[in-house]
């Protein structure tokens, strides 16, 4: 184990070699694998889409000196097994369920389709005692995410994955405003470049963007599961931080704008001049210390 050194002037691969991983088997039997960093009560943090358990390695470092994180790979990711046929959120639920009972955390932390999968399972797991609600993707309809999916998983079973991605970004209104002028071909092929640099530097516990892509499609998925349920969530009785970046796609702050009035209690915090990366390792444009201060301030 590490205590804690400065993010910035330590890299992600220094962390890992003071990490330990371990794993749970999920109610289905499934393996969700994880790592572990830290001393003191257990916090996990949970990744959103197009990412894997590496993108808040920083995250968990600079939390290391005040919790035990856990940072588990979700389906389809790194350290853990296969998405089954019969997917749905609970099977996430259950993931996350098997995981608190292993390690005794009380506290979680979700990004985006990572924090629905919190929001849900704080509805039955009196485990969650505090959760950070980083941004969910909550629409309130499923027309949109329903339209986005058809569309990604056609692209997909083409072999389009560059198109599919892009259908993703867009979807997910992910992508710089350029995006929305320039045209298909050109994004495609930025995009398929961009998978071939990452297949060839990729090491260690990256998961590239090719490898990642297909898991798009339950991340989509689950959305579309969970979109005009917000008043469900109502029934938390955990304690909710509801956090977000000033630089964030507009329907994002409008989800949280929403779970804010059926969360009367939770707390919410804007990050000013952060976007939705910003819990992410700062090579990938995040600012994690300044998410992990909000952290240990609602955790303590």
């Amino acid at each position: 184990m590490k205590t804690k050194t400065s993010v910035n002037n330590q890299s992600t691969a220094t962390v890992r070699e003071h990490s330990t991983t371990g794993s749970v088997t999920s109610q289905d039997g499934t393996t969700i694998g994880y790592r572990q960093l830290g001393h003191g009560p257990g916090a996990v943090l949970l990744h959103g889409a197009m990412s894997s358990a590496h993108n808040h390695i920083q995250l968990a470092e600079a939390l290391a000196d005040t919790f035990t994180v856990y940072v588990p790979d979700r389906r389809g990711r790194g350290l853990s097994g296969a998405y089954s046929e019969e997917y749905s959120i609970q099977k996430d639920v259950e993931d996350m369920d098997a995981l608190l009972t292993k390690t005794g955390a009380n506290h979680v932390f979700g990004l985006s389709s990572g924090a629905i999968i919190l929001l849900q399972a704080a509805l039955t797991l009196p485990a969650i005692h505090k959760a950070v609600i980083f941004e969910p993707p909550l629409f309130m309809n499923n027309s949109v995410p329903t339209a986005v999916l058809t569309r990604f998983d056609r692209e997909m079973a083409q072999g389009k994955v560059a198109a599919a991605l892009i259908t993703g970004m867009k979807g997910a209104q992910m992508g710089p405003p350029i995006f929305n002028v320039m045209p298909s071909w050109l994004l495609e092929l930025l995009t398929s470049m961009l998978m071939a640099s990452e297949d060839k530097k990729a090491k260690g516990d990256d998961v590239p963007m090719r490898a990642l892509a297909p898991t798009l499609h339950y991340d989509f998925q689950l959305v579309v599961e969970m979109s005009g349920k917000l008043e469900s969530f109502r029934a938390i009785r955990a304690g909710v931080l509801l956090l977000g970046g000033s630089k964030s796609p507009a329907f994002l702050k409008a989800a949280l704008d929403a779970l804010e009035k059926v969360l009367p209690q939770a707390k919410r915090v804007e990050l000013p001049g952060l976007n939705h990366a910003a819990s992410w390792n700062t090579e990938r444009g995040g600012q994690p210390e300044r998410v992990a201060q909000e952290l240990r301030r609602f955790f303590a």
